[in-house]
């Protein structure tokens, strides 16, 4: 879809929804075709000053946007669906909702039969361009697919994904920013124990990580390969991976994010 033409309106926007925005300008959409609501508008200042519609008004963001992103709390949804359903025109609108736990047949509920809607999941790495979104959708063809990927690939990766995985993808994808995060923090507090300061043991670990992440995705390459390279006999990479097993480090990461996606069906 052509960047230039595309109009997106943010219902709720918080943290998320201000890196989206902010994302896609970066990416080439004009300012001026992005709508940005929040019941405070004070707090979107910065939109407003970079050219950006804000308003406290749903509707007439709904008026203003071809995709309409709903970035409000669960149990806010309803009564969003609720205040906008009325200006939803099923050949022209696009609805998609960010909100955990909230599946397309219940968007569907509140809106006029037939518009094509999409529920998806980024996560935090949206502030920095290096999001991974999952996406799926009801009554969208190609074109409608093309507008919400164009919006969501300002942020990152995008994976269209099946809706009965949507919530195995917020296990994986949202919580797993955090996951990955205590595994950070835990390297690090190692490495101030054998001896570095604190922010060259971040740097250190920071690199480190970025460097399996990019030997995974640009390499095309199976972690255990990876592992094999640097695990030589009675070295030292084994030994401490051996220790690690012993007190249960894969089977704590799996129970962990086994018992996040129980929670969401909870």
């Amino acid at each position: 879809m052509d960047k230039k033409e595309l109009t997106c309106g943010l219902i709720g926007c918080g943290n998320l929804g201000t890196a989206l925005i902010n994302g896609l300008i970066d990416a080439g959409v004009p300012a001026k075709n992005l709508t940005a609501t929040r019941r405070h508008t004070e707090a979107l200042a910065p939109l407003k000053a970079a050219g950006v519609a804000v308003t406290s008004d749903n509707r007439w963001c709904t008026e203003r946007a071809r995709v309409v992103i709903l970035s409000v709390k669960p149990y806010n949804t309803d009564l969003i669906l609720n205040e906008i359903s009325a200006g939803i025109d099923p050949k022209h609108h696009i609805v998609v909702s960010v909100a955990t736990g909230i599946d397309t047949a219940r968007l569907a509920a509140g809106l006029p039969e037939g518009t094509p809607i999409f529920r998806a999941m980024p996560n935090t790495a949206a502030d920095v361009g290096q999001s991974l979104t999952c996406i799926s959708h009801l009554h969208a063809g190609p074109s409608e697919i093309d507008a919400v990927n164009t919006v969501f690939a300002a942020l990152g990766k995008v994976i269209f994904i099946d809706e009965e995985l949507m919530d195995s993808a917020t296990v994986m994808g949202a919580c797993g920013i955090a996951f990955v995060m205590r595994f950070v923090r835990a390297m690090v507090q190692g490495g101030i124990e054998i001896g570095f300061d604190a922010r060259t043991a971040g740097a250190i670990v920071q690199q480190t990580v970025l460097g399996a992440a990019t030997l995974l995705a640009d390499g095309n390459a199976h972690p255990e390969s990876e592992i094999d390279k640097v695990t030589t006999p009675r070295g030292c990479t084994i030994a401490g991976l051996n220790e690690m097993e012993h007190h249960g480090f894969s089977s704590a990461l799996i129970k962990g994010i086994t018992v996040s996606f129980e929670k969401i069906g909870r």
